[in-house]
């Protein structure tokens, strides 16, 4: 493909999360004043605010979705649908192209709309109605599986369905928010009975969430060809766990308030369109695995239905930053190493007729791969506190203690192409 550049100078770094080609979505305002929120798109080091770009230099399907932009959330822009985001992308690329024709007359008109990123407060990108977590990682399942069922780590149902429970909408926080040590009840091995208190093996979750655009009526699946349709982005979450009480509690129906005292994600909503040149075949299933059902089977989905989006986490300690230590890497993985497709998931939670809003959240569950390095959570990758991790201040970690920072980054690269996600973190507090 033909790679485009920016007149934005901080977009031709080679290191950059935001060159020309990604431009993601996300709301804003300035850390001073009190200004009402607005959507704005990343481009380098600058947020370039939409809504104060004159109508004039929009016509069409992509007028009506700058003027969805007017809003103080994403969903207005959501709830339009995929052609109007792709529309809107397309004339923000004209405007922010180096090599454009009319380039004098674009950056007159777009640089008093463009602020500095480090002046902007980044908010949630959209009213996120309700919130489903997958469980799409077969290596994550299974290395879970292995530490509580060593004889049968998988369940009989994981390789027919996604597996996905309901998350807690309101608990979902902007990246930058810390994070309180939730208390619940757990139980030890060795204890008579539980008790309560704050958890001892809080862990992080290594994910990364799709944004619905256009919805379904209730009562009305989506189809597995239309799919992609009804996904608007990407962005990064981080599912906090409280592995003690989720062990106590989980039986029999599943996560709860191990899981719903704060979810993560990152600002920065990753189009699908920016995705596209990142495609992958889907996950090669083993021989012998069921096929899937045909509701779930499309073959256009099989052959390019993932996304080869690398995945990070990364972990500061209060005693790293005191002493002048950067943050180490835990975690490196691949989304493209998913059980199910997105679309796979989107058809599944729609299935019985399961009615999607612009703006609802879907996360793939905790994204790990076969090798040690590449395993998404602490809980895998200490394997349960067995095998702790040595910090490069000596200090040793099971699971999160008070003062860490999880810092949980992605990106994509192909063919000379760099698009990235920016960051997703947040850091404990007793």
């Amino acid at each position: 493909m033909t790679l485009q550049r920016s007149w934005v100078a901080s977009a031709q770094a080679a290191n950059t999360d935001f060159p020309l080609h990604n431009l993601p979505f996300g709301v804003f305002r300035d850390w001073e004043g009190d200004d009402a929120p607005r959507v704005g798109v990343a481009i380098g080091d600058r947020v370039l605010d939409v809504s104060a770009l004159k109508a004039s230099l929009f016509d069409g399907v992509a007028k009506r979705a700058a003027d969805a932009c007017a809003e103080s959330t994403l969903n207005a822009l959501m709830s339009l649908g995929s052609e109007y985001a792709t529309a809107l992308r397309a004339r923000l690329i004209e405007l922010l192209d180096a090599s454009h024709a009319d380039i004098e007359t674009n950056k007159k008109a777009v640089q008093p709309a463009l602020i500095a990123m480090k002046d902007a407060e980044m908010l949630l990108p959209a009213q996120i109605g309700d919130y489903t977590d997958f469980y799409a990682s077969i290596h994550h399942a299974t290395n879970v599986g292995l530490m509580f069922r060593p004889d049968t780590p998988l369940l009989p149902n994981y390789k027919h369905i996604p597996v996905g429970y309901h998350g807690r909408a309101s608990s979902i926080v902007v990246s930058g928010t810390a994070i309180k040590r939730p208390q619940g009840q757990s139980k030890s091995d060795d204890a008579e009975a539980p008790s309560f208190g704050p958890t001892k093996m809080l862990d992080y979750e290594l994910e990364m969430g799709a944004f619905i655009g256009g919805g379904n009526s209730l009562g009305e699946p989506i189809a597995i060809k239309d799919a992609r349709t009804h996904l608007f982005g990407l962005c990064l979450v981080n599912d906090w766990s409280a592995r003690d009480i989720q062990r106590w509690e989980y039986q029999p129906l599943g996560p709860f308030l191990a899981k719903n005292f704060g979810t993560t994600i990152s600002p920065w909503v990753v189009t699908m369109d920016a995705l596209e040149p990142f495609r992958a075949r889907a996950f090669a299933r083993a021989q012998g695995d069921p096929a899937p059902f045909p509701h779930l089977y499309d073959e256009t989905d099989q052959t390019s239905g993932a996304l080869d989006v690398i995945v990070e986490a990364w972990l500061e300690s209060a005693k790293m930053r005191d002493d002048g230590f950067e943050a180490v890497r835990l975690s490196r993985g691949n989304m493209k190493n998913l059980y199910w497709t997105l679309a796979q998931m989107v058809v599944h939670h729609t299935s019985n007729g399961c009615n999607f809003k612009p703006g609802d959240l879907i996360a793939t569950g905790t994204i790990s791969g076969e090798e040690k390095e590449s395993r998404g959570c602490l809980i895998e990758r200490t394997w349960r506190g067995a095998e702790p991790l040595t910090l490069p201040t000596d200090e040793t970690r099971t699971f999160l203690q008070d003062g860490d920072t999880v810092i949980l980054k992605a990106y994509c690269e192909r063919d000379g192409l760099r698009i990235g996600f920016g960051e997703c973190r947040g850091t404990v507090s007793a």
